[in-house]
């Protein structure tokens, strides 16, 4: 996925209210940036840290700039764009890219099933066989040298999971896709120090077979690409 425009370079002020960030430009000029990103961003709005923004010339939109990208300690690449990992997702399947995932017939997007969600991905083989793919976007590094998700509790995300595990239940196969968006993040685990709830689900759902797959995403300044996969860890078995 290459970005339309090349991206512009600015300093973070401070995001606010979720979706907006004041963003300074080289020349001097602070303008305000939709932040298309509705979770904590944790470690991935450090003061001072360098951005990179996209630029519409739509005259309709409210707000000109998009911030998409963020360097996170001084050395890594985080694109905070949460509209993208879907996208990434489902071009690498297409392109066989994802070898688990690899030879389904059908691949449609954003198709409804459990309790009234949407999955991200429905695979469809050719013999009627099916797999759900969710999924969730990567972005918190710890100081531990890990990546986490949740960055927040996300109640939401629990339910996905219980859905998940209600497909296979039916005879189908589902997949939890962790699409790490983030160059300094090599291994994957569930936030239990963020999430207590979130990591018990996901040890319970795995236990009924549903399959945890997580990929690296090469970023740059001019594209983004499904690169690698990555090892999930588990969670430590949490008290009652």
């Amino acid at each position: 996925m290459k970005f339309p425009t090349p991206l512009i370079e600015g300093k973070l002020i401070k995001r606010y209210k979720r979706f907006l960030s004041d963003i300074e430009l080289p020349s001097g000029e602070v303008v305000v940036a939709h932040c298309p990103n509705t979770g904590s961003m944790k470690r991935c709005q450090q003061e001072h840290a360098r951005v990179w923004l996209s630029k519409s010339d739509n005259p309709k939109r409210k707000l000109a700039y998009t911030w998409e990208l963020v360097e996170v300690d001084n050395q890594y690449l985080a694109c905070i764009n949460t509209g993208y990992p879907n996208k990434l997702v489902g071009e690498a399947i297409a392109n066989g890219v994802v070898k688990e995932l690899a030879g389904y017939a059908e691949q449609k997007a954003e198709v409804k099933y459990g309790g009234n969600s949407r999955i991200d991905w429905l695979l469809t083989g050719e013999d009627g066989r099916k797999c759900y793919v969710e999924v969730k976007n990567v972005t918190l590094l710890e100081e531990d040298g890990r990546g986490y998700f949740p960055d927040a509790v996300t109640d939401r995300g629990r339910k996905h999971l219980y859905e998940l595990a209600q497909m296979v239940e039916e005879g189908h196969r589902a997949v939890m896709f962790f699409c790490v968006s983030h160059t300094g993040i090599d291994s994957v685990t569930p936030a239990a120090h963020i999430d207590k709830k979130y990591a018990q689900a996901f040890i319970e759902v795995v236990a009924k077979g549903v399959e945890v797959i997580a990929y690296q995403v090469e970023v740059s300044l001019q594209s983004m690409k499904i690169e690698r996969q990555l090892p999930v860890v588990m969670p430590e078995r949490l008290d009652a």
